[in-house]
């Protein structure tokens, strides 16, 4: 390097870089002698007597070192990025060295750093949680239950409905005379209340309290449908019923919840193509009226949501079962959206809001090549009556192709934006209640198939089966602390 060069090239160095190269070139022994007379111009004495040569090698060494680390660093981070983009991760609002922290701690299995847990979180579309196969003798065990009646867990709160019928004379037919509604904790009977003025469909615990909801009865095209809400006490007293006039000419209550203010928000459907909702005191007494235009959607379920809602709306017909509403506390929709795959279509079956956030119960299926009506079955119907020699299959070839039809997922649903990821999978399975047990844990059923049989003759379902059900127990932070075979069976019809 020529001489003018070197000058120019150090010229432009900040000057902490040159006395930090100054000070890995070793003095003579002469020089010793003069370095501690602190006067500055020794100083500068000193690095004219060490020459050029010496702090040009220094700054060789130092800028060769940063370039050696520098090009470390970039080199681990690209394996980070790498690592990332392979497996679907999200460097969203990570520094360089998080990315690099959080791939080390996965690449090394310690899953030790705070991070990792957001990244996995928010990026992976899905915990696949593995179930093994039934085994034959569970199978068997199963098949003998009578699957096909409503089953009691024997789990916290529950409850069941006993509909009593008279003659009714005028009409030459029985009709509805009396709804019971039994009130039971952990299996045992706490209390039972009637109804005359309308039939109880749906009904939930809040505070002590049990609100129920329902319509009257109707007997032919001409008479009016009306929403019924009621409360009742710890003891089963009904403390007031209210019919809701709306001016529909049908209204059915769907879910009743208790709203951040203290009301209960009523959610109905009007006339088959409105949304809405209903504000009630204490007292049963009318606070406001909402409704929206939303066309032919059914009302599947609804769910608080920060100071309003969500609701899940729903078209049989067409299979669109992941529609969701963002309504406020007032009952003005606020947004909407889908969840939704290339893939698989999704039915959501039930949602609960835990510690700010909205759990999604669910299963998806694969999507159907035609699904002529029968949006969840139709491929294995299809395989079925294209076989050779006939219809006939038995349970052991059935049974793989229903389970290999459908996966349980857990969606959790961003409180901001509204927009639902996938959080936890179990194959073979549907998506069962949630609810919040009594240590303030988020508890999801899981519904694993374990016997199905096919009903070609049948009217009201084609493939029938039977399913277990499972118990998956998550902290307050949608952390898996624990799973359980809660013995219970239900059906499974389509």
């Amino acid at each position: 390097m020529k001489k003018e060069t070197v000058s120019r090239a150090v010229d432009g160095i900040d000057a902490k870089f040159i006395d930090e190269a100054a000070a890995f070139a070793l003095p003579s022994a002469a020089d010793g002698a003069r370095e501690n007379d602190g006067s500055v111009g020794a100083k500068r004495r000193r690095l004219r007597r060490i020459g050029w040569a010496a702090v040009c090698a220094a700054l060789i060494a130092i800028a060769g070192s940063a370039a050696y680390a520098v090009a470390a660093e970039a080199r681990e981070y690209g394996k980070a990025i790498a690592f990332f983009e392979e497996n679907g991760l999200s460097a969203d609002g990570l520094s360089r060295s998080e990315v690099k922290a959080v791939y080390r701690d996965i690449t090394t299995k310690s899953f030790t750093n705070e991070k990792t847990a957001e990244v996995l979180r928010a990026s992976v579309p899905g915990w696949e949680i593995a179930e093994e196969e039934p085994a034959p003798e569970e199978l068997a065990a199963l098949w003998d239950q009578n699957a096909a009646r409503a089953s009691l867990s024997g789990h916290g709160i529950e409850y069941r409905v006993d509909y009593r019928y008279a003659l009714d004379e005028r009409r030459g037919f029985e009709i509805l005379e009396e709804s019971v509604l039994e009130c039971l904790k952990d299996g045992e009977p706490l209390w039972s209340a009637s109804f005359t003025d309308f039939l109880p469909e749906g009904w939930s615990y809040a505070g002590g309290m049990t609100v129920v909801w329902g319509m009257n009865t109707t007997y032919s095209y001409e008479d009016t449908a009306r929403a019924w809400v009621a409360l009742a006490d710890g003891e089963g007293n009904i403390l007031w019923q209210r019919c809701l006039d709306h001016g529909f000419r049908y209204e059915y209550a769907a879910a009743v919840l208790r709203g951040a203010d203290g009301a209960w928000a009523v959610f109905t459907r009007g006339d088959s193509a409105y949304l809405c909702l209903t504000r009630l005191d204490d007292d049963g007494r009318e606070l406001g009226f909402q409704k929206t235009e939303v066309g032919n959607y059914g009302i599947r379920g609804a769910a608080r949501l920060g100071d309003g809602y969500i609701v899940q709306l729903w078209n049989g017909l067409t299979g669109d079962t992941a529609l969701l509403y963002r309504m406020d506390r007032e009952g003005n929709v606020t947004s909407s959206y889908r969840y939704e795959a290339d893939d698989c279509d999704y039915y959501l079956t039930d949602m609960i809001e835990f510690e700010g956030r909205i759990y999604l119960s669910a299963y998806a299926v694969p999507k159907q090549t035609d699904p002529g009506g029968r949006h969840e079955i139709a491929d294995i119907l299809a395989s079925i009556f294209s076989r050779e020699g006939g219809w006939d299959i038995s349970e052991e070839e059935l049974t793989p192709l229903v389970r290999d039809n459908y996966t349980a997922v857990l969606l959790l649903c961003d409180p901001e934006g509204g927009e639902p990821k996938t959080f936890y999978s179990v194959k073979g399975s549907l998506g069962g209640k949630l609810a919040v047990n009594g240590n303030g844990e988020l508890e999801w059923d899981a519904e694993s198939l374990t016997s199905a049989f096919f009903s070609p003759a049948t009217s009201s379902f084609t493939i029938g089966a039977s399913c277990a059900v499972y118990r998956y127990v998550f902290d307050a932070a949608g952390t898996l602390i624990g799973r359980a075979d809660t013995g219970e069976v239900v059906p499974y019809r389509r």
